[in-house]
């Protein structure tokens, strides 16, 4: 059976197709900013224009822009190949891109704040948050920092390893089951900066 994975949370617009377990084709581009005119003709330069029988999409956090238009871009496709589409947190995407051992994920999130969250075994140890960076090394001792901020905790830290990256598709297959989900709802971590008046 055929995935497509899709992951354009962060900066990166990431995707793989998968057959079974084996990837048979990736596309990873650091954008910054314009996944939306990026991310179809991306999917269209994959093998069979990237149709799969399965889709998993990030839910995020990360930009909310990003995730809305990879999750709509799911949707769409899910609906049009008849493909069953489920999401993940790009932070477990980072966690199995940096190994089974315990680790603190470190990306960046609004307003100058940090989406930190520990994982042990692939499997999250504790709560994501969006703090400050010097509330997130106030508040983790974990010694392995990965994700797109880690050179900046461990530095502003003073102690630990830092790998830094940013989430890419390839690893969507190991990205632990228990953490797939049918409910494709964003997962912004924190509250939106609009709110409604009273």
């Amino acid at each position: 059976m055929r995935m497509l994975a899709i992951e354009c949370a962060t900066e990166a617009c990431s995707l793989a197709l998968f057959e079974d377990d084996r990837l048979i084709a990736a596309r990873h581009e650091v954008l910054g900013r314009g996944h939306a005119e990026h991310l179809v003709p991306l999917i269209a330069s994959l093998p069979d224009k990237g149709r799969a029988e399965a889709i998993q999409v990030s839910l995020g956090p990360g930009s909310f822009t990003g995730v809305r238009i990879g999750l709509a871009a799911a949707r769409a496709l899910g609906l049009a190949w008849g493909a069953e589409v489920l999401g993940y947190p790009t932070l477990a995407l980072v966690a199995a891109q940096g190994g089974s051992g315990e680790a603190l994920v470190c990306m960046a999130g609004g307003h100058g704040e940090w989406f930190v969250q520990q994982f042990a075994g692939g499997l999250p140890s504790g709560p994501l948050a969006s703090l400050s960076p010097t509330a997130a090394v106030a508040a983790f001792a974990c010694e392995r920092i990965i994700g797109s901020r880690a050179e900046e905790f461990v530095a502003l830290r003073g102690y630990g390893t830092a790998a830094p990256m940013l989430p890419g598709a390839s690893a969507a297959r190991r990205v632990p089951a228990q953490l797939l989900t049918s409910a494709l709802a964003p997962l912004y971590g924190r509250p939106p900066d609009a709110r409604l008046p009273a």
